[in-house]
């Protein structure tokens, strides 16, 4: 049995551990972070909440890119996540 590989991104600027396979959601979620992004009305915060894409509260800013579903975007070695505000641009 192998185990999967190990790497880290990071959120915010803090090392967040992460495995092959995860999405940016687990990694965050596995790491004890719950909200990651402000509404534009009212700056309530928001986190993993479907967890399969229908919603749109776990978005988040990767490697520059604004509202990407953390609960669907791969994680890759490197990747550089931001907390998001409002829409993030």
């Amino acid at each position: 049995m192998t185990t999967p590989s190990q790497f880290e991104i990071s959120f915010d600027s803090t090392p967040i551990p992460c495995r092959e396979g995860w999405t940016v959601g687990a990694a965050l979620t596995a790491a004890g972070i719950r909200s990651w992004r402000t509404t534009r009305q009212g700056q309530r915060a928001r986190g993993l909440f479907c967890g399969i894409g229908i919603c749109f509260d776990c978005l988040v800013t990767v490697n520059g890119q604004p509202s990407l579903r953390a609960c669907l975007v791969p994680a890759q070695p490197g990747d550089q996540v931001r907390t998001q505000e409002g829409t993030g641009r």
